[in-house]
């Protein structure tokens, strides 16, 4: 097996951790509430034609209406671009184009914008991407923009925590970790603890049923563990989370 071939299986394997839970956008049920288009595309080089041309997929699920969020959802993806690939394109078009025409064999860069849930005021999108360069394995990326309409405005963690609670929202994290790791097998597993301790992350989801803290591969757990999730019920934040964000709560 020649080295793109392999590389180009690296791929797919990192594709999957992209995709693993996720339903495609052109499956999945549109959410009620705010309005979304759909655009989606992959393109290779144009004078490419063999099976390992170097790709740029993309799609995206536009909010309607709404261009400076619009324009946040393609900033934080292209901000997954620099995570992966050290260098920050201005836009999506940008990168395609640098991609293609200096991509090698077996290259591939997946981006994914899409609505994940609504409920109350808020509109959470996930945010999520795939590339290989070259090396052992791709490099897969997650985050969340947490986006309050009342607002018009992308949540901060401070936005979202009663003044002067941000230590007591870790120090529950740390105890949901706690009980993700008992979870997982590991909760005996002392070299485990040690090796994957547990920290903070910046990739958290005001779902409907819980908060979601995701992770970065390699994070809190090995790399073929994907990305790692905690999950944190609402009836443990009272306090903590602002009363306009627990669900059900008027405005």
């Amino acid at each position: 097996m020649n080295m793109s071939r392999i590389a180009r299986l690296g791929a797919l394997l990192g594709l999957a951790l992209l995709l693993g839970a996720c339903q495609s956008l052109s499956r999945s049920e549109q959410p009620e509430g705010i309005a979304t288009t759909h655009e989606k595309w992959e393109h290779k080089p144009a004078d490419c034609s063999g099976q390992d041309c170097p790709l740029v997929n993309v799609e995206l699920q536009p909010i309607t209406g709404q261009p400076a969020l619009n324009a946040r959802i393609e900033a934080t993806l292209l901000d997954l671009v620099k995570a992966a690939t050290g260098n920050r394109p201005a836009s999506l078009a940008e990168h395609e184009r640098e991609f293609l025409a200096n991509g090698k064999p077996g290259w591939v860069s997946y981006l994914q914008a899409k609505v994940l849930s609504q409920h109350d005021q808020l509109v959470v999108i996930e945010l999520s991407s795939y590339h290989f360069i070259g090396g052992a394995h791709g490099v897969p990326g997650r985050t969340y923009l947490n986006y309050d309409r009342t607002q018009n405005k992308v949540l901060s963690l401070q936005d979202m925590l009663v003044p002067g609670e941000e230590a007591a929202f870790w120090q529950i994290a740390a105890r949901a970790h706690q009980a993700w790791l008992i979870a997982q097998g590991h909760g005996n597993d002392t070299e485990y603890r040690k090796t994957w301790p547990f920290e903070r992350t910046a990739n958290i989801a005001l779902n409907p049923d819980a908060v979601m803290l995701k992770y970065d591969v390699a994070r809190l757990a090995p790399y073929a563990d994907g990305h790692p999730e905690i999950l944190i019920p609402y009836s443990q934040l009272q306090g903590i989370l602002r009363p306009a964000y627990m669900p059900g709560a008027a405005r």
